[in-house]
Formats: structure tokens, C-alpha cells, sequence
């Protein structure tokens, strides 16, 4: 038999097994346990989950991730409302690594360059969160050039002690 029929033949077998409830519709009834278990879901009051298990897991899960990801929301603008912004946090980098501002958008591999744009590109996305391709066109860099210069930033963040909340003001 060729490669592109194995598929028929299996289900050429499964045939006389017949219909399976088990394996029947209601993908989401059926992974809550069924209609029985929806009504009880139902009468606790709580009419919505957050998750589902064939997705992202049990809601304890997708709340526990929701949750991190508004800590890290309200992270961010707790630092703008501080007055972090692209150009303090520029300003910032050039100082620690005893550059000029304007030598961030310099084209080229020294260096003190390269690493002052790794720890800016780190800190505005990871910190501030902008997007990577907000930043490859401010820079005239590629996508994947503003990540793999992330990485790079982490690093010398984490083996610098460099924190952007300890940096600024």
C-alpha cells in the first residue's frame, strides 16, 4: 500500500467498531466531562472558564498566565509613568558605556556599540515593552537582528548587574 492510503486502511479498521460516544461532537462538553458536568460548572455560578484543557490547560493555569501578564503590564506603565522613555533610556545606555547618543544608530560592529544597543534593545522591550519591529525600523536593522541583539542585551544585563529601575533617575 502507498505512504498516502495508510490513513484509509486505519479507518477502513475502525469501521466495525462502530460509533464511540467517546469519541462523538462536543469537543469542549467533552473535555468539561460532559452535559452533567456543565450543569454543575452552571450552578456554582460560574458560567465562564478561562480555559480549556485541548488549548491551554485548566483555568488554574490560564488565570496563574493572565495574571503574570498583567503583573508585567502594569509593570510597564509604572515605569512610563516614572518617565522612562526611548530617549532617557538612550541616554541612560550611552552614559554607561561612555558613548554618544547618536553612536547608538551607527551602523557597524564595535564593540561598545553593539553591546549598548544589546542593553537597549533588552531594556525597551522587555522593560517598556516596544515591539522589535518598531525598533528595526528606528535603527535600519532587521527583526530577527533586534532579537538576537536582545539576547545579547539579557546577558550583559544579568552579568552587569544592570537593572533599568536602578539605572534611571
Amino acid at each position: 500500500m502507498r505512504q498516502g492510503n495508510v490513513h484509509l486502511s486505519y479507518i477502513k479498521e475502525g469501521i466495525d467498531q462502530g460509533r464511540r460516544p467517546k469519541l462523538v461532537g462536543g469537543g469542549l462538553i467533552r473535555s468539561l466531562g460532559g452535559w452533567d458536568e456543565v450543569k454543575k460548572i452552571r450552578l456554582t455560578g460560574q458560567d465562564r472558564l478561562k480555559g480549556d484543557e485541548r488549548i491551554l490547560g485548566e483555568s488554574d493555569f490560564v488565570l496563574e498566565v493572565l495574571s503574570g501578564a498583567h503583573e508585567k503590564l502594569k509593570w510597564e506603565y509604572e515605569l512610563k509613568g516614572l518617565g522612562y522613555t526611548l530617549e532617557k533610556v538612550e541616554q541612560k545606555v550611552a552614559e554607561i558605556f561612555h558613548i554618544n547618543r547618536e553612536e547608538l544608530y551607527v551602523k557597524g560592529r564595535q564593540k561598545r556599540r553593539v553591546e549598548a544597543r544589546s542593553l537597549l534593545f533588552y531594556w525597551v522591550v522587555r522593560e517598556l515593552g516596544f515591539r522589535g519591529t518598531f525598533l528595526a525600523k528606528r535603527f535600519g536593522m532587521s527583526q530577527p537582528g533586534v532579537v538576537y541583539s536582545l539576547y545579547k542585551g539579557e546577558k550583559i544585563a544579568k552579568e552587569n548587574g544592570y537593572q533599568l529601575a536602578e539605572q534611571l533617575f
